[in-house]
């Protein structure tokens, strides 16, 4: 993606089902189940950079012992200070001879993480803080096992607001900074009503005091307790959690908005947001890594059973589509399948741009997530053609002008030719971002193969996404206008991104979308801006009417356009101005059929079509058109708050 967007945190889960014995004898080391954890973690680090959390529950410890632990941090290489900072604590014990690694007794009383529920987190924050304290797991401690509680997750709850006003009106105190607060404060209410009716019932029919605790851990029902919360919730989320007396639990929304994966065999229990690092770490098959169903919990209890049930109704399946075109890693089977579709798919925009003249244009993309796209229209475009040529040959044979050179032009020459034309500096990207002369380097953040085309040729680039297409004018226009093609064709695999975005991603500035940007400048110039006027009183009457009820009027300011006008309109938009190049730029996008062709299953598509797959989404949308024509710079789910 050309335009940085912060999005989707990633989540991991793991269960040891035997003792850590079983794995010293096994495995030679005591640390198995937390490098598990790390190792899940690592390769899901392309979903969180903001920080990183990683918690512990250590099963049947002695009263008096700490059974519950957390660290967390949000510096730079997070996911690395954490964990070599836990080894580095390992090592200062092992040497003040106060831990046995190779005791899995003393590994277990003296390392932090060496139980056996292990959970991770990586954080891109969409609302809260954004320092260590804003980091997931969250933990709710209390002096009763069965009311302690740690919960982290991949979320955004529209309904923040409502959410904290409902702790309110029970007396509570919550701190109004991110919506996990809420989430962990609602599941711990609960909690604490199953315990303190269990407790009274024991108490009051005289069992003794010392087994009341074992008798709540088993009477404590998780799922019931998820069912009264998840009344309440409206987003899209997997969550992820622990009580302090050992049931872990992992959640999926009723729409199934949010990716949450599995793995058991007879050794552990894992949960991951994506299902190709369950398949690296635990070297299975990717049959052997199954789908969290949307609106069900896996439940893991003190013995170490899993069992999946739902926790709430489910409702229309409405996966995130952007997980499939760019946030989730690619070398996910089906991921890599959809994306090579969602390139091949652009094919006959991008023959119509390029006006058949395939010795005249050289194809490429921009790195690095584009790749396996690109390689999806290099295929489609050679299908293109080799299909071409059959029908010119055919038609030749019949008319008996077939000869031995026109083989040759047909077959030899006239093929698709793609070049790596543009490079990405990662490091220049990094430094620049803390400078204050951002907009005078920007342009330098990615760089060219030089003379590889002529003035007379046509580039295609194709990106997965076109965002805010800031990065498309003051880069990557400029730096490829360097080559002086002839034009330069932008094709993005995904659909035009019209609407915010509420359910983890932080795409939530209507303003900022360049395609919102093209309609308000079409508007304007036609003499229709008084549409805009329009459409935000009939946003601020929507904001009055109960949350279900609401509808989208912004799809409104849209209506007058073809998607080929708005293109039209971002082609001249991302056109740097004074640069001397006199080439043409034309930006073309997937169609959301087209998408939903390579795409069959993730079908989520709000921020493409403003159709949102929960009532709080068309809260979000009025609220962001109102915060754009007031002008307040605030993310509309802040303004929820």
């Amino acid at each position: 993606m050309s335009d940085p967007i912060y999005h989707e945190c990633g989540l991991a889960f793991v269960r040891l089902k035997k003792d850590l014995a079983w794995y010293k004898d096994k495995y030679g080391t005591c640390l198995w189940g937390f490098q598990r954890l790390y190792l899940l973690m690592e390769k899901q680090h392309n979903r969180g950079q903001d920080g990183v959390g990683v918690g512990c529950v250590k099963l049947d410890m002695p009263l008096g012992q700490p059974y519950l632990f957390r660290e967390r941090n949000a510096q730079r290489d997070s996911l690395i200070k954490v964990m070599e900072g836990q080894f580095k604590t390992l090592s200062k014990r092992k040497r003040k001879g106060l831990l046995d690694p190779d005791d899995p007794v003393s590994f277990k009383n003296n390392f932090d993480f060496g139980g056996e529920i292990l959970l991770g987190h990586l954080r891109y924050g969409t609302s809260g803080s954004f320092g260590a304290g804003g980091c997931h797991p969250y933990v709710r401690r209390t002096n009763y096992p069965t009311k302690t509680l740690m919960v982290l997750g991949n979320f955004n709850m529209t309904n923040a607001r409502d959410l904290n006003h409902h702790l309110i009106d029970r007396g509570q105190h919550p701190v109004f900074d991110t919506d996990t607060q809420t989430v962990l404060e609602e599941i711990g209410y609960h909690m604490d009503e199953a315990h303190d009716a269990i407790y009274r019932k024991e108490r009051d029919k005289g069992t003794e005091g010392r087994e009341i605790p074992r008798i709540i851990s088993d009477d404590m029902d998780i799922v019931r307790i998820l069912n009264k919360c998840a009344d309440k919730w409206d987003g899209g989320y997997a969550i992820a959690g622990a009580t302090g007396n050992g049931v872990g639990f992992v959640l999926r929304d009723p729409n199934g908005i949010r990716p949450c994966h599995y793995y058991e065999d007879d050794e552990v229990i894992a949960f991951a947001s994506e299902r190709v690092p369950l398949m690296t770490v635990f070297n299975a098959e990717s049959e052997a890594i199954e789908e969290l169903p949307r609106g069900h919990v896996g439940v893991v209890n003190q013995t170490g059973e899993l069992s999946i049930q739902p926790y709430t109704q489910d409702r229309e399946k409405r996966s995130c589509s952007f997980e499939r075109i760019y946030f989730s890693r690619g070398n996910d089977p089906a991921i890599y399948r959809e994306r090579m579709q969602l390139g091949a798919n652009l094919v006959p925009q991008i023959f119509e741009r390029i006006e058949d003249d395939f010795d005249k244009t050289i194809f490429s993309f921009i790195p690095n997530t584009a790749e396996i796209a690109y390689h999806g229209m290099m295929d489609g475009l050679r299908r293109f053609r080799r299909e071409q040529v059959r029908k010119q040959l055919i038609a030749q044979l019949e008319e008996g002008t077939l000869s031995k050179e026109g083989i040759d032009k047909l077959i030899l020459q006239s093929w698709p030719r793609g070049e790596k034309i543009a490079h990405k500096d990662i490091k220049l990207r990094t430094f620049i971002a803390q400078e204050k002369g951002r907009d005078q380097m920007v342009s330098h953040v990615y760089d060219v193969t030089y003379d590889q085309m002529g003035p007379d040729e046509t580039l295609v680039v194709i990106d997965d996404s076109i965002v805010r297409g800031t990065t498309l004018k003051d880069s990557i226009i400029k730096i490829l206008s360097r080559l002086n093609p002839k034009k330069i064709v932008v094709a993005s695999t995904a659909p035009q991104i019209r609407y915010p975005d509420c359910y983890g991603i932080d795409m939530s500035h209507l303003g900022k979308f360049i395609v919102f940007q093209a309609a308000v400048n079409l508007l304007e110039r036609s003499g229709r801006h008084n549409l805009l006027t329009d459409v935000y009183y009939r946003c601020r009457e929507e904001l009055k009417k109960p949350v279900g009820e609401m509808t989208n009027p912004v799809k409104l300011v849209y209506e007058p356009f073809t998607d080929d006008d708005l293109s039209a309109e971002i082609s001249r938009m991302v056109t740097p101005e004074g640069i001397g190049w006199k080439g043409e730029v034309e930006v073309i996008y997937q169609t959301v059929e087209s998408m939903h062709d390579a795409i069959p299953v993730h079908n989520g598509d709000w921020y493409f079509t403003g159709n949102y797959p929960t009532p709080g989404g068309y809260k979000v949308v009025n609220q962001a058109f109102v915060g754009f024509m007031d002008k307040t710079g605030e993310r509309p789910y802040d303004v929820l708050l």
